[in-house]
């Protein structure tokens, strides 16, 4: 308790020290354009009034606020939906447009693609934490069951009662002589489904 307390006065101190760095004394009077500059006064001294929050990093508001060229993430798809884009660790998206200048704004996602987004979407600035993600590897099997994460059985490797891809000589997908598509377990092709289109007209 005492080094908690410790911390609240240190802290506490800290904020006082920023916060009213040039204190204003005003005077009691009936006058309200004295008070009405004074309090101008004290918001021009003091840094914290005086900071663009459009330039800080962690400030979350519509695109159409920000500045071209501005680093964002946690993108919103439609307006008050949530943020659905640039979510990953270490990822981050760039405005390429001047979000007030029209109503949809041209931004950069991490894959290069260029999309345009309605200019009322929120976002936050900056980058998303943690970019070592990407590069960290598991020390064994286990670490990837501590994540959740459970074992995935390869479809060749199985029995034809249990995969469409199961059986067969060698690493053959096609289940013995009858040729075929990469499928699911329950037999529904996994590259564009059932083709539902119309027939080619035969020549």
């Amino acid at each position: 308790m005492a080094m908690l307390s410790r911390a609240r006065v240190v802290s506490s101190n800290l904020f006082g020290k920023l916060a009213f760095q040039n204190p204003i004394h005003r005077a009691f009077s009936s006058s309200s354009t004295q008070g009405t500059h004074s309090h101008d006064k004290m918001m021009n001294n003091n840094p914290m009034f005086s900071l663009d929050i459009s330039s800080q990093i962690g400030s979350c508001m519509p695109i159409s606020m920000m500045r071209i060229g501005t680093i964002i993430h946690n993108i919103e798809m439609n307006p008050g939906q949530g943020g659905k884009l640039v979510r990953a660790a270490g990822t981050s998206a760039k405005i390429l447009k001047e979000p007030s200048a029209t109503k949809l704004c041209l931004i950069r996602l991490p894959s290069g693609v260029e999309k345009l987004i309605d200019s009322r979407c929120r976002a936050t600035i900056g980058v998303v934490s943690n970019p070592e993600h990407a590069t960290k590897k598991l020390r064994k099997a286990g670490q990837s069951r501590w994540l959740g994460r459970r074992p995935v059985v390869r479809g060749v490797a199985m029995n034809p009662v249990d995969h469409p891809h199961g059986g067969g000589e060698g690493k053959s997908k096609s289940s013995g002589c009858r040729g075929g598509v990469s499928k699911t377990p329950w037999g529904k092709p996994t590259k564009s489904g059932f083709k539902t289109g119309p027939l080619k007209r035969r020549k």
